[in-house]
C-alpha cells in the first residue's frame, strides 16, 4: 500500500528540526508551512530544505496539519533571564498568557489550534527550557496544560537528555506532547547509547580564532585555574571530556557548552562552528547548505551558525518521537486516511 503523506506545520520553526528527523526516519511528508520571524532561520531553512520561506509571525496564522510542532522563544523561561531581567511585576506571577514576553508566544498556538474549527492535529509537540518547570515560571506552562486539556488533548511531558539519543551534549530540554486519541508514553521511546565525542570533533583545529588567549577566558578554565574551596564564584570553563554542556548561541562566553584541550601543546580551544551543528544531529551536508548561506570571514567565528545551531532541537530526540507518534511499537509505516482527511497515526 503507497504510504500516505503526513502533514506537518512547523510554529516557530528555527532551522527545521523537526523536519530533518522525519527525512533521516525516511517519512513522507509534506510540511505545509513553515513560521518563522527571525531572518537568519529562515534564509538558513531555505538553504537546508530548499525553499523560498519569509520572515512571519504566528500571530493570526491559521492552517490544518496531522503534528503541529512549536518551540516558542525560551529565554524568558530560563533561569538565567528570569533572575536577572524580568521585571518584577512578571516575576511575581510568571511569565504567564498574556503577560508581554516572548515566551507567552506559546499561547499564540492555542489560539491558531482553535481557530482550526473541527480538524485539530492529531498531535502537538512542544519543547522548552527546563526552567519553565521551576516554582516561579511553572504557572504558564500550566496554563498551556489546561487550555490544551480544554480543546480536547491528552498532555503527557518529560525531561528529556540529548545523551540518551546518542549525542554527547549534556541537553536537558523539557517536551510536551500533546493527543486526541489516548496518552504517549515518553518510556516506549527507543534510546541509543550515547556516541563517543571524537566522532564529532574535527580533526587538527588550526584556526587562531578558535584557540582560546584571552587572559580573562583562560582564568576561568577549571584545570587551569582551579577554583578553590573558599572561592563562591562557580561559571568557569569545564574542558570536554566524555561530552560537551548544552550548546547554546554562544560558545565565547562563560558558561559555555566546554572547551577542547589540544594534545600535543598546553592549549584550549573552543568548539568549531560545524562540531556544534553535529552536536545537534545535523550533517556535514546541512552544514555546508548554510555556510554558503551565512560565509564565515577570514579569521573570525561565525556567530550566526552559533546562534542557529544552538536554538535548534536536538534531531535525534524528535526522530525517536516520530518514531513512536508514527509506527508505534510494530514498526508499520502505512498510515491509514480516515473520514475527516486526516491520517491516523500509531500512537
Amino acid at each position: 500500500m503507497e504510504q500516505k503523506t503526513i502533514k506537518i506545520l512547523e510554529l516557530f520553526g528555527g532551522i527545521g528540526a523537526p523536519r530533518k528527523a522525519l527525512i533521516n526516519l525516511g517519512v513522507n511528508h509534506k510540511s505545509i508551512d513553515y513560521v518563522e520571524i527571525q531572518e537568519n532561520r529562515v534564509r538558513a531553512y531555505n538553504a537546508l530544505y530548499d525553499h523560498k520561506h519569509k520572515p512571519q509571525s504566528v500571530v493570526g496564522w491559521n492552517l490544518c496539519p496531522d503534528i503541529l510542532v512549536h518551540g516558542s522563544p525560551c529565554q524568558d523561561n530560563s533561569r538565567a533571564q528570569y533572575s536577572s531581567n524580568m521585571k518584577p511585576e512578571l516575576k511575581k506571577r510568571g511569565a504567564s498568557a498574556g503577560s508581554g514576553t516572548r515566551s507567552s508566544l506559546m499561547h499564540e498556538t492555542i489560539k491558531i489550534i482553535r481557530g482550526m474549527g473541527e480538524w485539530k492535529p492529531k498531535v502537538v509537540v512542544w519543547e522548552n527550557v527546563v526552567g519553565v518547570l521551576d516554582k516561579k515560571t511553572i504557572p504558564a506552562f500550566n496554563h498551556y496544560l489546561n487550555e490544551m486539556t480544554e480543546l480536547g488533548y491528552q498532555n503527557s511531558f518529560e525531561v528529556l537528555d540529548a545523551r540518551d539519543f546518542g549525542l554527547p551534549q549534556k541537553r536537558d530540554r523539557v517536551f510536551c506532547v500533546s493527543t486526541l486519541e489516548g496518552c504517549f508514553d515518553f518510556s516506549k521511546m527507543r534510546r541509543r547509547k550515547m556516541k563517543s565525542i571524537d566522532h564529532f570533533l574535527e580533526k587538527n583545529v588550526t584556526g587562531e580564532q578558535y584557540k582560546i588567549a584571552v587572559p580573562s577566558m583562560l582564568n576561568k578554565i577549571e584545570e587551569f585555574n582551579p577554583v578553590k574551596k573558599t572561592d563562591t564564584y562557580k561559571r568557569r570553563l569545564n574542558v570536554i571530556e566524555d561530552y560537551c554542556w548544552t550548546i547554546t548561541e554562544r560558545q565565547d562566553r562563560c558558561p559555555n557548552a566546554g572547551i577542547i584541550r589540544h594534545k600535543d601543546e598546553p592549549a584550549y580551544r573552543y568548539l568549531t562552528e560545524r562540531e556544534v551543528w553535529r552536536l545537534m544531529g545535523f550533517d556535514d551536508e546541512d552544514f555546508d547548505s548554510v555556510l554558503k548561506r551565512f560565509p564565515s570571514k577570514e579569521g573570525k567565528r561565525n556567530a550566526t551558525l552559533y546562534a542557529l545551531a544552538g536554538n535548534s532541537i536536538a534531531v535525534p530526540i524528535l526522530e525517536s518521537m516520530f518514531e513512536q507518534l508514527i509506527f508505534g511499537q510494530q514498526g508499520n509505516r502505512t498510515y491509514f486516511e480516515e473520514m475527516n482527511g486526516q491520517l491516523k497515526l500509531a500512537y
